[in-house]
């Protein structure tokens, strides 16, 4: 039952409940089911075990380079609303960020998922929880590379709880901020913008930092706008100098790009939290969260276990 409203809203799953076992059960019984199951579910039941998450570590061992296991983290925004009584009005929804890092091993010829987890929190929290898995990791057995986008709060976790890893600036995000000066400053000369995008990019994949930065600081802006831009790039660049070095990422097996975590943000947030009309009290979210991590993490069966023992205790 608990699978099925995971994937689709309480109503949609009472019915697919029934149509698939002949028996009725009513939304408000599947909400109040997911509900204690999601009270019985934690941070370390979610999380594979220590033991679990070393065999994984392990499956790609080779004799010449150790594995890359990377450290991706990322926030989704997911709509809530406060939590009112029944037949009262519910108040204003605003946005929040579920934040979240999903971990995995680059094998030979595929991805090795050791754990994910979400959750609509603080940076505060985040940075525990994070702590927690990175102390389930056999750090010294793999190569860590550490990749997020230019966000502070969480390069100050991750360079926390993994101090020996490898950081890698996504890609892609790089990338946009490139395209988004470069219009700002080439938009009526659409020939000389791709010119400039391709050269500026390729300086940034040979780690070419410095001289993209004194490159725009030589640039004179066609408009106010475009000085902005331009001065904003410089301080993303500035700040990221150290994050930048894609051809040794590449040399390495490490991952330049985010598609690791932004696919987890999607499988475990975006498909369930961002449908049509929902609106989530932060609570219930959470709950929904941590239960979808674990059907990701492969601990599903475990947090079921343990909430059927916890109902059949006298």
């Amino acid at each position: 039952m608990t699978p099925t409203l995971l994937e689709v809203p309480f109503s949609g799953g009472s019915e697919l409940f029934e149509e698939l076992t002949g028996q009725p059960i009513s939304d408000h019984f599947m909400h109040d089911t997911f509900e204690r199951i999601g009270a019985h579910v934690s941070l370390e039941d979610v999380v594979p075990s220590k033991e679990e998450i070393t065999k994984r570590c392990q499956e790609d061992v080779r004799a010449s380079w150790r594995p890359v296991l990377v450290v991706a983290s990322d926030g989704a925004h997911v709509p809530t609303r406060p939590k009112a009584k029944r037949n009262e009005k519910r108040g204003q929804g605003q946005w929040q960020e579920a934040k979240g890092f999903r971990i995995y091993l680059l094998a030979e010829d595929r991805i090795v998922h050791v754990a994910s987890w979400h959750q609509i929190q603080n940076e505060d929290q985040f940075g525990k929880d994070l702590a927690f898995v990175a102390s389930q990791i056999p750090q010294d057995d793999v190569r860590i590379g550490l990749l997020g986008d230019g966000a502070d709060w969480l390069w100050k976790h991750m360079t926390s709880c993994f101090p020996k890893g490898r950081q890698i600036l996504d890609y892609y995000h790089c990338a946009e901020h490139i395209h988004k000066a470069a219009k700002c400053q080439y938009d009526d000369q659409p020939q000389k913008m791709l010119e400039w995008v391709e050269s500026t990019m390729t300086r940034l994949f040979y780690a070419e930092v410095d001289n993209v930065i004194w490159g725009l600081q030589r640039m004179k802006p066609r408009n106010n706008l475009a000085a902005e831009e331009i001065r904003k790039l410089i301080g993303y660049l500035q700040n990221n100098r150290e994050r930048i070095h894609y051809k040794g990422d590449r040399i390495g097996g490490y991952p330049i790009g985010s598609g690791g975590i932004e696919s987890a943000n999607k499988f475990i947030s975006h498909t369930r939290m961002k449908r049509s009309g929902a609106w989530w009290i932060k609570d219930t979210g959470n709950k929904m969260l941590r239960i979808r991590c674990a059907i990701y993490n492969g601990t599903y069966d475990k947090i079921f276990e343990k909430y059927k023992n916890a109902n059949l205790s006298p």
